[in-house]
């Protein structure tokens, strides 16, 4: 329920609003003066103050600049009965969000108090996006080649320069992207992404400029460019290795002069916009090939970036596991997860072709499957990481075939058996075998009916 608080030193005003208030559902409190509004504002959360301007002792204005140095004010409405331009003017300069002049019209009043709280909510949405966007964006890991990249990272993003970003697939090269941007002095502006690989060759000139109705077949209403839309802030082109050469050169000259004629117009947009790169391509080799334009690879290469594939940076898959454990324990309102070392040593051994884009749909596939597991075994794992994982750790382990391959067997069967509860029979017939020779194989093995 929201809570609004009336600050007028005239009772019978505290009293009028107080009951049309409570009558709408809100929660009420009222002060006679600012100095008291001040104290019940310290003491407990309100989300809207009806504040009058002509109050004994402080005043309304000075009252307002100590309300809005609040940490996280509520919205401020004003009233007035002698109010005057000029200080509709000031208290507006100084944060509030509405002013009233008396004689209050109660059917207005409800109006701004509602448009109040639902700025005062969207505001709270905002920020609790803006917080969950930056912590998707995290870029997690300790070590040697994570921490050298937050650190040029550091070093770049206050700047203007472009930057290219170098990676496999999955590596994070978004990341990278956006925690520049997030730390670049055009943090508070847009961040516009495209990937050029996803749009066709002949829709990606609109999709970066924009068009004009009637300037090609379907273009039936004007577009806004990613250029356009990006004015201001930062365009991360995704993939741009993968982009034709004629829009390379309609790009190339956009960076050369940061304007450009929207597809069909001959009309000139002029933008201000940080243009951030990415490609998973040996461009130098798609230069000798003819396939990308030297020019505009100098002009993007300005600062390169890599990002290590996973493989090279095996010890932080534990960090990005437990990280989006939590992730996707908090979005699937699962109890927090835990994971057993053994699991975590075959995540680690895994190879990671798909890098962490990869490992985070394993993570993802793993909480969802299990959704009763508290703690996450090896036996929880995909088949191909649990192969793969089992057989380089097998590499390392044993010292003749024989140990690993009865290792590797026992392991098999008993995953096999957790899979069907400790059922033999239901175990055989899964392996293709029957009972009594999976029950010789158990005892050979050293597996109990029971483990």
């Amino acid at each position: 329920m929201p809570n609004v608080l009336v600050v007028d030193d005239e009772p019978g005003i505290r009293q009028a609003l107080t009951g049309v208030l409570q009558d709408e559902g809100y929660g009420t409190e009222t002060a006679p003066s600012g100095e008291d509004s001040l104290e019940l504002l310290r003491s407990r959360p309100f989300d809207v103050v009806l504040l009058d301007i002509w109050l004994p002792g402080m005043d309304g204005l000075d009252s307002l600049q100590r309300i809005r140095a609040l940490p996280d004010p509520p919205d401020v409405v004003m009233i007035s009965g002698h109010g005057t331009i000029e200080t509709a003017v000031r208290a507006t300069k100084l944060g509030a969000f509405d002013f009233l002049e008396k004689p209050l019209s109660l059917e207005r009043t409800l109006i701004v108090v509602k448009n109040a709280i639902q700025a005062r909510r969207l505001r709270g949405e905002n920020r609790d996006l803006k917080q969950k966007v930056q912590a998707r964006g995290e870029i997690v890991g300790e070590s040697v080649p994570v921490k050298a990249l937050r650190q040029q990272i550091a070093v770049m993003a206050p700047t203007n320069g472009r930057v290219l970003i170098f990676g496999e697939s999955g590596t994070g090269k978004e990341l990278v992207a956006r925690a520049i941007h997030a730390q670049s002095l055009r943090k508070e502006a847009t961040f516009v992404e495209v990937n050029c690989a996803a749009i066709p060759e002949d829709l990606i000139e609109s999709e970066l400029f924009g068009h004009r109705p009637g300037s090609f077949p379907g273009a039936s209403t004007q577009k806004e460019g990613k250029f356009q839309r990006a004015d201001g802030g930062t365009l991360f082109l995704d993939e741009v290795g993968d982009m034709s050469l004629k829009t390379q050169s309609k790009v190339l000259r956009t960076l050369d002069e940061q304007r450009f004629a929207p597809v069909g117009s001959d009309d000139v947009v002029t933008v201000d916009v940080r243009v951030i790169a990415a490609t998973n391509k040996n461009l130098e080799e798609e230069i000798s090939r003819g396939n990308f334009r030297e020019d505009l690879f100098y002009r993007l290469n300005v600062v390169p970036f890599y990002v290590p594939p996973l493989r090279e940076r095996r010890e932080d898959v534990a960090l990005l596991v437990r990280h989006f454990l939590r992730e996707f324990s908090a979005a699937y309102t699962r109890q927090a997860r835990q994971i057993s070392d053994e699991a975590l040593d075959a995540l680690t051994r895994y190879a990671w072709p798909g890098n962490v884009r990869e490992l985070r749909n394993v993570v993802e596939r793993m909480v969802i499957m299990n959704p009763t597991a508290r703690m996450l075994e090896r036996k929880h794992l995909p088949p191909l990481v649990y192969r793969d994982g089992t057989r380089r750790s097998g590499a390392s382990e044993f010292s003749t075939l024989h140990q690993a391959r009865a290792a590797y067997e026992r392991d098999y069967i008993l995953r096999k058996l957790d899979d069907h509860h400790g059922n033999v029979s239901r175990a055989a017939e899964a392996l293709g075998l029957e009972r009594s020779h999976l029950y010789r194989k158990m005892k050979a093995l050293g597996i109990a009916p029971k483990e």
